[in-house]
């Protein structure tokens, strides 16, 4: 092509029109597009086709070159900032209990378990990326969401990260320090601030951290999330007189041990919008630590609902009693998924019972994992009852959709009537192959293979093929039980 008699190639084309060009481009066509030459290149970082960013980050000195690229250069202007720190390749050794064998906590005069040199590297590598982050995007007034969740709990090993380890890499206190001055630097220059979650980020969050905020940005604010399991003793990230700013507020989550009747009260003004969605992590560490005496009663619970008629709610419940579930679960709470999950203390009959009687108008997803390492001998839901706990809960949960159970005896002929009960409504059933038993005359009739018949009739009732899950890490929700919290919530709050 020539104009004039010059010929005009790719690089003479106006930036806008390559920007508009670059703009039908998924992320890594426009990094590989913007090879062609020096002006497109120019041209990829242009604010208009970086709304928003999304980032999983291997703790690892190699993302950090390139993570400082990437945020010198979107930084500044991105609206929508998400941030995980990923911690697939963390060390097993050191840093707290062993997976098998639970959540170990030191006691105070107990000394800490020794720590890998690679272990510590990684706690300095991790300190070292936030911070990268966070000064990146501590003048940028267009940002409307920021999302940020660090896997230090699996870097820890399910133990807890205390002062003595912190004090390794970071001696004097400094990076802790300054990492939390940018945060509250963030909130406090923020102009159009919508979503902010901030899970596990190891101190990150200060109980003072919020009132950096403006009073007309807490006004507006839509949706909040702070998670983290290293504050001390029983102090909470956020209070109930700090809420009654936040009258805007359509989602939320905490730990549920921070989530007091008082706050409750809060929402269920009405001077405060109907909330919708809230999101509960319910921690064995935090009920150690913190008190349930402060929690919401049930009439706090009918009083919030009668104020917020759509208010659907998500609780995870990680190595937690089933005395204290038991306590935790009022009638009035319109629970739509429940996790639970644990290394040590397993789900009894008597809440999964309670659970299928009390939402049965409600619940869409119920999640069953028990991570043991004796897989000999799975706990058995249905003993010394005359009706298994999963069936009922499948008969009575007209709405159930995913239902996921590893780690718990399940009968290869309530699978089937669990199918039955509620065919192609139950969008997923994921069961692992070592979950299911047969009963001993299934296996005794010799004239019917009983895996292929049960696989067979699990198949017709839901109406499409179906499989056991062989193995644990194929299961949809098979993940570190807090990232699959935060994933989870993020989507469950999106979704309103």
């Amino acid at each position: 092509m020539s104009v004039c008699g010059e010929a005009v190639g790719a690089g003479s084309l106006p930036s806008e029109l390559v920007v508009h060009i670059f703009s039908f481009l998924a992320a890594p066509d426009r990094l590989r597009a913007s090879a062609a030459c020096s002006h497109w290149r120019e041209c990829l970082f242009y604010p208009a086709l970086w709304p928003r960013l999304r980032l999983s980050l291997r703790v690892s000195p190699a993302e950090r070159p390139r993570l400082e690229f990437l945020m010198r250069k979107c930084g500044w202007f991105v609206r929508e900032l998400r941030v995980q720190f990923a911690a697939d390749n963390y060390p097993s050794g050191g840093g707290g209990a062993a997976a098998g064998e639970g959540a170990a906590v030191a006691g105070d005069g107990e000394a800490p378990p020794p720590l890998s040199p690679r272990w510590l590297d990684l706690l300095r590598t991790y300190l070292e990326l936030v911070l990268c982050v966070l000064s990146s995007v501590r003048n940028n007034r267009n940002l409307q969401k920021l999302s940020l969740f660090g896997d230090i709990s699996i870097l820890q090993q399910h133990g807890t990260i205390s002062n003595t380890y912190l004090g390794k890499v970071d001696p004097d206190g400094k990076k802790i320090k300054q990492i939390q001055q940018l945060f509250e630097e963030i909130l406090g220059n923020s102009r159009q601030l919508k979503w902010l979650s901030c899970g596990l980020m190891l101190q990150i969050v200060t109980p003072t951290s919020l009132s950096s905020l403006s009073n007309p940005i807490a006004n507006t604010m839509e949706h909040l999330s702070l998670l983290d399991n290293h504050i001390p003793g029983n102090t909470t990230l956020i209070t109930a007189v700090e809420l009654e700013r936040f009258v805007n507020l359509r989602s939320l989550a905490l730990d549920f041990c921070d989530f007091t009747a008082e706050m409750a009260r809060v929402l269920a003004d009405s001077n405060h919008v109907p909330l919708h969605r809230l999101s509960l992590l319910v921690h064995s560490v935090s009920i150690m630590h913190k008190s349930l005496d402060n929690m919401p009663k049930d009439e706090n619970w009918q009083a919030l609902t009668r104020n917020s008629t759509n208010l659907r709610v998500y609780i995870m419940a990680f190595d937690v009693k089933s005395d204290d579930m038991l306590r935790i679960l009022k009638p009035s709470i319109p629970l739509e998924r429940i996790h639970f999950d644990s290394y040590v203390t397993c789900v009894s009959g008597a809440v999964v019972d309670l659970i299928s009687r009390q939402y049965d108008k409600f619940l869409t997803h119920f999640i069953l994992m028990n991570d043991v390492v004796d897989m000999s001998a799975f706990p058995d839901l249905s003993d010394n009852r005359n009706e298994d706990p999963l069936v009922l809960l499948a008969w009575r949960c007209t709405r159930l959709s995913l239902l996921a159970v590893h780690g718990y005896t399940v009968w290869a002929h309530n699978l089937i009537a669990i199918a039955r009960l509620r065919g192609s409504d139950l969008k997923v059933l994921e069961v692992t192959e070592e979950s299911i038993e047969f009963d001993q005359g299934e296996l005794a009739d010799q004239d019917v293979d009983p895996v292929h018949n049960f696989i067979e009739q699990v198949s017709l009732g839901l109406g499409r093929p179906w499989h056991a899950v062989m193995d644990i890490e194929l299961l949809s929700v098979f993940t570190e039980p807090t990232r699959h919290f935060y994933r989870e919530m993020q989507s469950f709050s999106e979704g309103i």
